[in-house]
């Protein structure tokens, strides 16, 4: 129980110095949202005139923009950003004097922005939507449960991908070109610019194989009912694989980090 309090301590933390800072927070969130509406008339416009692209209809497409907003909103550029700010800084020398697992705490906070993040983005969409029409929404109590199930698995992917990608700010003295790397790695191959199922054949068989299929792949593909309930639990099974080897993954590049690299500015 003490561990608990301990870090549901840090992610009521993290979520208050959210609002602290709420009026930057917006904008950088709203600035998000103005790029899905971009990319909304930009696939407007490829489906004008058009039954279907790709093997999907114009309404399927609308449903999927919707869907990879509300999964990439989950785990911001804020949550990324306070990551490799600490090892930048050299407030990381802190948290090493500190009883607590860096990973842990550091997850404890994207959980604490997640819940305002999550809450914000579904009130976006649910406005989005009140404007719009043909938004497909599934019948089936169901596949809302195998949904909610897959964005927390996506989440716990896309922070471990974010973990690893910010620890390499220890051997480096800026994080733009990383964090704008790892955007690019992760929107092409997980389903956020195009659906997989538009990529050619090799790429995308390259792209299942991969842990970034999870972040936007698998909820869109449970959420627009193109798995069954059994293949949809297989795809959270996938998700929960990349989730822990991720996480063990950071865990041994966090050992070797804090073992041979002089952190800068610190």
């Amino acid at each position: 129980m003490s561990v608990v309090k301990k870090y549901s301590s840090i992610t009521n933390r993290s979520l208050q110095n959210v609002l602290a800072y709420r009026t930057s927070y917006v904008i950088t969130f709203l600035s998000n949202f103005v790029n899905l509406l971009a990319i909304y008339f930009l696939w407007q416009g490829i489906f004008n005139g058009r039954a279907s692209v790709g093997g999907y209809t114009w309404d399927q497409m609308r449903t999927y923009l919707l869907i990879t907003f509300l999964a990439n909103s989950v785990l911001s550029w804020y949550s990324e950003t306070a990551i490799s700010g600490k090892i930048l800084d050299g407030s990381v020398a802190a948290d090493l004097l500190k009883p607590i697992d860096f990973q842990s705490a550091r997850f404890a906070e994207t959980l604490g922005t997640s819940l305002l993040e999550g809450g914000m983005s579904t009130v976006l969409i649910g406005i989005f939507i009140l404007f719009t029409s043909g938004v497909n929404f599934p019948h089936s109590p169901l596949v809302y449960v195998l949904f909610a199930l897959s964005l927390l698995g996506a989440m716990l992917v896309k922070f471990g991908v974010v973990y690893l990608a910010a620890l390499l700010c220890f051997w480096s003295t800026g994080s733009m070109g990383i964090v704008w790397a790892r955007i690019a790695v992760t929107n092409l191959l997980s389903g956020a610019l195009v659906p997989l199922a538009f990529f050619p054949d090799w790429l995308e068989r390259v792209a299942l194989l991969l842990p970034f299929q999870s972040i936007i792949h698998t909820p869109t593909v449970i959420f627009l009912e193109q798995a069954t309930a059994w293949e949809s639990l297989s795809l959270i099974g996938v998700q929960c694989f990349w989730g822990i080897a991720l996480w063990i993954a950071g865990k041994c590049m966090w050992n070797w980090a804090v073992r041979q690299v002089t952190i800068h500015g610190g």
